[in-house]
């Protein structure tokens, strides 16, 4: 009886340490896939960040576009702190 036990307790740490080795393979291996040219955001640091072309002015002011399709949505935001945002749409 005894020999059973070491075979089925050997058996087990086997599938437990072939458990963790592929587990840890697999969390290497997905921080280096980049995030689909489809997909409106990306990720970094572990976060969805929006994909968009933003260009930031010294003075804390930006703007960015943000293509989906044939629409385009223009964000804006001034250094005083205003926001817009427009939407075309091309037919």
């Amino acid at each position: 009886m005894t020999r059973m036990w070491k075979m089925i307790l050997g058996a087990g740490a086997l599938a437990l340490a072939a458990t963790a080795a592929s587990a840890a393979y697999a969390q290497a291996t997905t921080g280096d896939q980049a995030t689909p040219k489809n997909f409106n955001w990306e990720i970094k640091d572990g976060k969805r960040v929006p994909k968009g072309d933003r260009q930031v002015n010294a003075d804390g002011s930006w703007r960015e576009e943000i293509r989906q399709g044939k629409c385009v949505t223009i964000k804006e935001k001034s250094a005083a702190g205003e926001y817009k945002e427009t939407r075309k749409c091309d037919e």
